[in-house]
């Protein structure tokens, strides 16, 4: 398998564009979207029905998360190693995991940003801890809710060190009704090749969240495996004299 689809969703506590609580049409649009990977913000719900662990027994999945009161979390037909969460500042959080696509690791982190000092909670994410750490050599997905309605600080920095999935115009996902800002999105880096992306923007869909679910198919294209320079020269020939 060298293909995959992540979704990210952010389902707003399960209260729908029109005021209502309802779990039940979050798994709806969730099952539509077809997804091998899902990565939800804004978990945390007053009732059973709306936790990551409801979502998984409802879809069959296995679910993720860095601790049980937070408000990220993976939905996965695959295995996830290595899950666990960063705070990045302001309110803002990351949850990391990774998993392995064609015999290739593929990294993926899971953001929620706040909604102020945006510039400070980006170079946590992309600082020596999270995406500036020598461990994350792999293909790498980054997707979730960055918290803006127009460009603002940091996003500089992330469209420098990212290639942004899809074009603003096109991949709007906020407000769910009336969708004008992309303010969830899908960025890559790393051998990866897109090869479909798309925002789910049917009734339901509209409905479920105040956000639209945003989905990327992409390709593993970089089968090498990497090894470790040590490995490397442990195992070095060396030209005998003459």
């Amino acid at each position: 398998m060298k293909t995959i689809r992540v979704m990210t969703y952010n389902v707003h506590h399960c209260l729908g564009s029109d005021g209502r609580f309802d779990a039940g049409r979050v798994v709806q649009v969730i099952d539509q979207g077809g997804a091998d990977i899902i990565a939800l913000q804004d978990l945390q719900s007053a009732t059973e029905k709306g936790t990551l662990a409801h979502f998984g027994r409802a879809l069959g999945m296995n679910s993720y998360a860095g601790s049980p009161d937070s408000p990220l979390g993976f939905l996965s037909q695959l295995s996830l190693q290595g899950v666990q969460e960063y705070p990045l500042g302001a309110g803002g959080i990351c949850l990391r995991g990774d998993t392995c696509i064609g015999g290739k690791r593929l990294h993926l982190f899971n953001v929620r940003l706040g909604s102020t000092d945006r510039g400070r909670q980006i170079a946590s994410l992309l600082g020596p801890e999270l995406l500036g750490s020598r461990s994350v050599s792999c293909p790498t997905l980054v997707l979730g809710d960055f918290s803006d309605l127009w460009w603002g600080a940091g996003n500089l920095n992330l469209a420098l060190s990212l290639e942004k999935v899809g074009r603003p115009l096109w991949s709007a996902t906020y407000p769910a009704r009336f969708p004008l800002a992309a303010r969830d999105r899908i960025y890559l880096r790393g051998g990866l090749r897109v090869l479909d992306y798309r925002v789910l923007r049917h009734r339901l869909a509209r409905q479920g969240s105040t956000h639209l679910p945003f989905l990327v198919t992409v390709q593993v294209v970089d089968p090498r495996t990497h090894l470790k320079v040590e490995k490397l020269h442990r195992n070095r020939m060396e030209t005998a004299p003459g």
